[in-house]
């Protein structure tokens, strides 16, 4: 009797040829996503100076982050603030220049090229323009208030300004993408609800509340869990504008974990304090991601 040789089924060679295609970005993700994760979370439970082995210490870290740091309790205070500053006028001046923006008129494309450049854009270099304009005594912003008798301002070295300023350059430079974002949803709006609409004699608050906002909710959605979490990882303007100060009334997270980790070498520190920041923005993309069934429209 002659014997057959069994070779993988149909079913097979497709799950293999899956598995393979997929591959790559598992392993990397595993690699350069997963582990850091890990090793961060048990660094943050180690005394580590790199200077000697890491030192497990339990949750002495967590400890000390919540009951005896004040320097923690301002950053977190700082970043909130720059959140809560950023995130609206952000959503509100994007989602005004896309309604200025998404239809066809002569000169739109250099307008759109204008509004999206300073997002490509270095931060660095962006945040050193801005650094040299926001200057005490040669400041082109102060030179201009000296034109109409006002008196300069150390914008700078002022607590109460620290955060409103790294507000505007970051909001001046990221207008873009968002607006982008807006435009692209605005442009895939199907004209037939607002000639129905029309029909029915609704005006263009009517219009814009009952068909507009609805139709792009899900785009809104994206671009609003975007900011919030670059909000929560800001950086490169705050370390070349102000370097955290005046004191620390600009240190937000990601400059603190810096200055802890590369400027006093705690690591173990400076990874409970990232430990802490991974959990805020994974807790507050989870709540936004449970609540968008109440707002977020989907098109059936």
């Amino acid at each position: 009797m002659e014997r057959k040789r069994r070779g993988l089924t149909l079913k097979q060679r497709t799950n293999l040829t899956g598995y393979a295609m997929i591959s790559p970005m598992a392993i990397g993700y595993i690699l350069f996503m997963i582990t850091p994760v890990v090793v961060m979370i048990y660094l943050s439970m180690t005394s580590y100076t790199l200077l000697k082995p890491p030192k497990f210490i339990g949750l002495d870290n967590y400890v000390k982050l919540f009951t005896n740091d004040p320097t923690f309790l301002d950053t977190a205070w700082n970043t909130v603030y720059f959140t809560l500053l950023f995130v609206p006028l952000n959503m509100l001046i994007c989602l005004g220049l896309a309604l200025l923006m998404y239809k066809n008129f002569k000169g739109v494309g250099f307008f759109r090229t204008i509004l999206f450049t300073p997002y490509v854009t270095s931060m660095v270099a962006w945040a050193i323009v801005w650094k040299y304009l926001f200057q005490t005594d040669n400041g082109l912003i102060n030179v201009v208030m000296g034109w109409f008798g006002l008196d300069p301002v150390n914008w700078l070295y002022n607590e109460k300004a620290a955060i409103p300023i790294s507000v505007v350059v970051t909001l001046l430079k990221g207008l873009g993408m968002n607006t982008v974002i807006f435009i692209s949803a605005l442009m895939d709006v199907p004209q037939i609800y607002y000639e129905a609409a029309s029909l029915d004699g609704a005006g263009s608050w009517s219009r814009f509340k009952n068909i507009t906002l609805p139709m792009i909710s899900q785009s809104i959605f994206l671009a609003l869990i975007l900011t919030i979490i670059g909000c929560f990882k800001v950086f490169a303007q705050i370390y070349v504008m102000s370097k955290g100060g005046p004191a620390t009334s600009s240190y937000v997270f990601v400059y603190y974990i810096y200055v802890t980790a590369f400027r006093y070498f705690k690591f173990g520190y400076a990874s409970a304090i990232s430990t802490v920041l991974f959990l805020i923005i994974l807790v507050l993309t989870a709540i936004q991601w449970a609540v968008r069934k109440k707002w977020v429209f989907y098109e059936t």
